[in-house]
């Protein structure tokens, strides 16, 4: 992992064309991560797309990066920016994973004119019900009375469809396992940024690239009525809904997911 320095914190990213030691045609692609995870997310999902530069940044707070002082949806798109900056890239797609969604409309509001096309991973551009928003405060206080590795060995099954009596997937076990290394004020701060962030139902509505919306019919963490409440917002966009999908359709569906992406990719 490379990192640069963001408002005096490290943002840590991983850039394919410097790892592999050469440059790769085509336009880059950059992928945000979800809440509880990290760039770690994409390792088994790249190798099913066609080569190109990929970059894969831990938003502030999660992996290597660093938690910034006031972390809200607008600095992490900023902290996003500096990354792109910093490697001089000027046109490129975005693809944003749950959160990551919403860090990459907030990125879209400011810098649309940079992206190629955007693809939003099983999220949506709304702010949170009132009833998510107490939700989310019921989860810090949670994590304030047991701490977070119980939370997310709680949250992250939920994400998932599958049949419990076989136990987890190795998927589930790895996210565990990653997630319980966060620092508890990390991930209470990004519950925070998640409550309190804007609707962007005007940034779908108003961008110029095409999009990309993939959405599991059982995604319980943005269920289908909210997914498809956002589908006719965007003027072009390509919608797959996966009938069998919850909220990681990179792994339960990864070739699938994968396929419609490169689809995509080849249209820009």
């Amino acid at each position: 992992m490379q990192q640069i320095t963001f408002q005096g914190k490290q943002i840590a990213f991983s850039d394919s064309n410097q790892e592999n030691g050469r440059d790769v045609e085509g336009l880059p692609i950059v992928f945000l991560h979800g809440f509880l995870e990290d760039s770690r997310l994409w390792d088994e999902w790249l190798p099913l797309l066609p080569a190109r530069r990929f970059i894969c940044i831990d938003l502030p707070g999660a992996g290597s990066s660093e938690l910034l002082e006031k972390l809200t949806m607008e600095a992490m798109a900023q902290a996003v920016s500096a990354v792109i900056e910093h490697l001089g890239i000027q046109k490129f797609v975005l693809m944003g994973h749950s959160m990551g969604g919403y860090v990459a409309l907030a990125f879209a509001e400011k810098w649309g004119e940079k992206l190629a096309g955007l693809c939003l991973f099983h999220s949506h551009p709304f702010e949170d019900s009132e009833e998510k928003k107490a939700s989310r405060l019921k989860s810090v206080e949670f994590i304030q009375k047991n701490g977070h590795v119980i939370y997310v060995r709680q949250a992250i099954p939920q994400l998932f469809v599958y049949d419990y009596s076989k136990g987890y997937q190795s998927e589930v076990n790895r996210l565990i396992h990653n997630a319980a290394y966060f620092k508890p004020e990390n991930i209470i701060a990004t519950l925070h940024a998640m409550r309190l962030r804007r609707d962007r139902s005007a940034v779908l509505r108003n961008i110029g690239c095409p999009v990309l919306l993939l959405i599991g019919k059982h995604d319980t963490a943005v269920p289908l009525e909210l997914s498809m409440a956002m589908t006719p917002l965007p003027k072009q966009a390509s919608i797959h809904v996966f009938p069998t999908v919850g909220h990681m359709g990179m792994f339960s569906a990864s070739r699938e997911t994968a396929k419609v992406f490169r689809e995509f990719l080849s249209e820009l």
